[in-house]
Formats: structure tokens, C-alpha cells, sequence
């Protein structure tokens, strides 16, 4: 990113800076999710050409966020100063934030993951993965300044200062505290998705191999991947249902299993149910961010869709902040797929302390990706929100990756991916708050617009002409 910097100080125009980050955008994009390629046309039988163009289409769009902010940093801020650094900090962060919330959002390899193993990590539980890519751009300028200016000392020392949270003791930047543990099992069906729902194959498949596996699960905890169960409850085989909800409602294990519900009158939902011991009533989580295309059909794009053979593509959307599964003593929050791309919707969970999660759950299903670094990019979205709410994550996916997260963001135990298995473990829950979970659970990514806003005004208040 330091390097980028240095070549859009050469550029001589705001408009010439402008292309540049929007080139340097799209390239950066595209090869960040490429991936969506191989569901588009491999899954969804679009033509390989217009799955390309589709993908570059995507991140040429999304690149503009960064064109637009280049250019105004440019137009008013000509010279490289202290003030213009932060200007570029602030634009970066606001380009990041409209890339990841408007129309949707999509903030899918924002720069913040990358710092999920970095010095910066240690500034999460405080400002969140957005605030990060805001202190990653600082620390770019800075060094793109010292090559251009020859100011090593000034960064070194900056550099010094960035990384002063990333060497303090543990329990200085420890804001929540253990709880209970729970004994988790977490399934990976493995279900190729040219036949996940195919009722000749995948269906039964995947009925038999999940019946079998919840039959006989051990932990205090048992988590079934996204739609692991791929029909809805009225069509499934007589007794299905009744054998799988009475397996845990009259034992001593907790289930929560990725289905379907509705009907074509009520409309659908992407949910997770959740069976306890005792309990009158089936919980129910439904699935709040849907995904563009694949599970809702934005106006103007049915053409699009009706090229693709993709089922399940018009859900409803459950809302924000939904009540979390109780299992023995432990608050646990689902989420579904991406959902745990957006901290700031997760956050909402944590408006009241005293029914916040302990454990967050992500149920997934990357099959539509393949082998891909999707998988692994997955992951590390999760280690990310593990330590901006210091709350461990357990991830049941169809294909992978199927992992138990600390509260630290690290991997404790996971499944190779594209296997078939089961994982078996310990998960520690967590109480309290960090500074993160408390800001944005009341003001969602406000506080961070704000502080860009203001420095990008006095930028503007002060400019001077080149």
C-alpha cells in the first residue's frame, strides 16, 4: 500500500490519481474475490465469459469508492504534509466504509483482514476492522512520505508508536472474562454443490449422512452447517423431523442446524433452528444480510439471475439483533454465511451487556466457491470479529472451513476442508465488553464517519493551491 502511495504522489492531476486508484482498485478487487467466477459459471451455468465480466464488472464499481476519495485527497491536498496524511487516512477509511455498507455492501477483503496476524491487530477490540484499514493507511503515507521525502526518522518512530499496543502485556487490552465451557460438535457434510440440492443425490445424501451424524453426537453443543438440512420441514420424509427435534429436546445436548423455512405464502427465510433440551418451541434464527443475486434479486437484475441455475434465490430478511440460543448458562449468536463480514451487525447484539452473546456460531456453506481462497478468506473474516468482540467463535461449514476460534482469533482446532468430518472440542465462553462492542452497538459506524468527516473539513478549511 506504501508503494501505491508513492506512485499516486506522482501523478500529476487529481484525475490521473483518480484512474490510477481506480485501476490499482479493480485489479486488487478482482483478484481478491475471483472466486465468485467459479459459482456464477461453474454452479450457476453462466457463460464463462459473462461470469468475467461480472467479476471485473463488480470490482470496477466497487473500485470507484477509492477513485472518487483519491481524487478529492488529490484535488486538495497537492503536497504530502502531515495534514494530508491524515486526509488520505480518513478518505481511505470512508471509500472502505461506503465500499462495505452501501447498496448492500460488500467489504469483502477490506484492508483490515490483512492486518488479522499484524501489529495492528492489538487495535481491533478498539476501533473495529474499518478502523484499522484507517491506522494501515496512516502507516502507508508515512513510509510513502519518508521514500519520497527522506523522512526515515519520523517514520520509524511513527512505526514505533503503531506497534506499542501489539507488545503490551495480555491483560492490558483484555476487556472481557471467561465464563463456561462448552464441549462443541460441529459437522462437515461436505455436499458438492452441483447436488446439494438435487433430490436424486446431494438430498438424500445429506439427509441420511446428518440424521446419522446428530443421532449420535456427544458434545453439550452439537452445530450443523448452512441449510445442512436442504429441504423444508413439510418436505421432509415422514418422521424426519419429529426423530431429529425429539433427539434433542428430551436429552441433554442443544442442536442448532441450518435450514430452510416458510412457504411459498408466507415467503422463505435462510435460518437456523435451535432445539434444547425441554423446550416447547423451536428457536429460530433468521438470516438478516442476504446475499445480492443469491439469495434476493435486486431491481432491474432478474435477467441476470434467470441466467443462473441457482436455487433458493428470493429469501425474506430476518431482522437486526436477534436473541441469542441459550445453552447452559451460555448465550450463543448465530450468524449465516458472510453475515460475519459486518461487525457493525453483529454489534447490535451488544446493546444490553446482560443478554449479549458469549459465543458467536457461524453456519456456512462455501461449496458454490470450490477449492478456493474463499475458504481460507472466511476464516480469517471470523478471527477478525472474534477479536473485536473478544467473544470465541465455533464455524460449521459445508466444505470448510469447520474451526473453533478463541476469543484471540486463533485457531484452536478446524477440519481440512473438503472432507467429510466431525470436529469434536471445547469452546470458552466470554463475558463483558470491549470498547468496539460498546461504541457500535449504539452508534454503529457513525463515531468513525464522524472522525473522517471532520478531518477530511479542516483538510478542505485549510487547502492550499498547488
Amino acid at each position: 500500500m506504501a508503494a501505491f502511495m508513492v506512485v499516486l504522489t506522482q501523478a500529476t492531476t487529481p484525475a490521473s490519481a483518480a484512474r490510477l486508484a481506480w485501476a490499482f482498485a479493480t485489479l486488487w478487487l478482482s483478484t481478491t474475490f475471483w472466486w465468485l467466477y467459479v459459482a456464477m459459471h461453474t454452479y450457476g451455468g453462466l457463460p464463462a465469459l459473462l461470469a468475467i465480466a461480472a467479476v471485473v464488472a463488480l470490482a470496477a464499481a466497487l473500485g470507484g469508492y477509492y477513485a472518487f476519495a483519491v481524487w478529492a485527497w488529490r484535488k486538495w491536498c497537492p503536497r504530502l504534509s502531515t495534514l494530508a496524511i491524515a486526509a488520505f487516512a480518513s478518505s481511505w477509511l470512508m471509500a472502505e466504509m461506503a465500499r462495505g455498507t452501501w447498496l448492500t455492501g460488500f467489504g469483502w477483503g477490506a484492508v483490515g483482514y490483512a492486518h488479522v496476524d499484524g501489529p495492528l491487530s492489538a487495535y481491533l477490540p478498539w476501533v473495529g476492522s474499518y478502523g484499522v484499514s484507517g491506522l494501515a493507511a496512516v502507516w502507508a503515507a508515512v513510509w510513502a512520505r519518508a521514500w519520497i521525502q527522506r523522512t526515515w526518522v519520523a517514520a520509524a518512530l511513527v512505526s514505533a508508536v503503531l506497534c506499542i499496543p501489539s507488545v503490551l502485556p495480555d491483560r492490558l487490552n483484555e476487556f472481557t472474562s471467561p465464563t463456561n465451557t462448552l464441549q462443541v460438535t460441529l459437522l462437515q457434510g461436505n455436499i458438492p454443490q452441483d447436488e446439494k440440492f438435487e433430490t436424486g443425490s446431494g438430498v438424500p445424501v445429506a439427509l441420511r449422512w446428518y440424521r446419522d451424524v446428530l443421532s449420535q453426537s456427544t458434545g453439550d453443543l452439537v452445530v450443523a452447517p448452512e441449510t445442512a438440512i436442504p429441504l423444508l420441514p413439510q418436505q421432509l420424509p415422514d418422521g424426519y423431523w419429529d426423530t431429529m427435534t425429539d433427539r434433542f429436546t428430551q436429552g441433554t445436548q442443544s442442536a442448532l442446524i441450518g435450514i430452510p423455512l416458510g412457504s411459498f405464502k408466507a415467503g422463505y427465510t435462510n435460518s437456523v433452528i435451535g432445539i434444547t433440551p425441554g423446550a416447547q418451541k423451536i428457536w429460530q434464527y433468521d438470516k438478516h444480510h442476504l446475499v445480492p443475486f443469491g439469495e434476493f434479486i435486486p431491481p432491474l437484475f432478474k435477467w441476470f439471475t434467470q441466467l443462473m441455475n441457482i436455487p433458493l434465490g428470493d429469501f425474506n430478511r430476518g431482522p437486526l439483533g436477534q436473541a441469542s440460543l441459550p445453552v447452559r448458562g451460555e448465550r450463543v449468536a448465530p450468524n449465516i454465511c458472510y453475515e460475519d463480514l459486518y461487525g457493525e451487525e453483529l454489534a447490535t447484539r451488544f446493546v444490553d451487556p446482560a443478554t449479549a452473546p458469549t459465543i458467536f456460531a457461524n453456519v456456512s456453506n462455501l461449496g458454490w466457491f470450490n477449492d478456493t481462497v474463499a475458504l481460507q478468506q472466511h476464516l480469517n473474516i471470523s478471527r477478525v470479529r472474534a477479536l473485536e468482540f473478544q467473544r470465541p467463535f465455533v464455524r460449521a461449514t459445508n466444505t470448510g472451513a469447520t474451526a473453533i476460534l478463541s476469543h484471540k482469533g486463533k485457531v484452536i482446532e478446524m477440519l481440512p476442508p473438503l472432507t467429510r468430518g466431525v470436529l469434536h472440542g471445547q469452546v470458552q465462553g466470554r463475558t463483558g465488553m470491549t470498547p468496539f462492542a460498546w461504541w457500535a452497538s449504539r452508534f454503529g459506524l457513525w463515531p468513525l464517519w464522524i472522525v473522517a468527516l471532520a478531518v477530511v473539513a479542516v483538510t478542505f478549511y485549510k487547502r492550499k493551491p498547488a
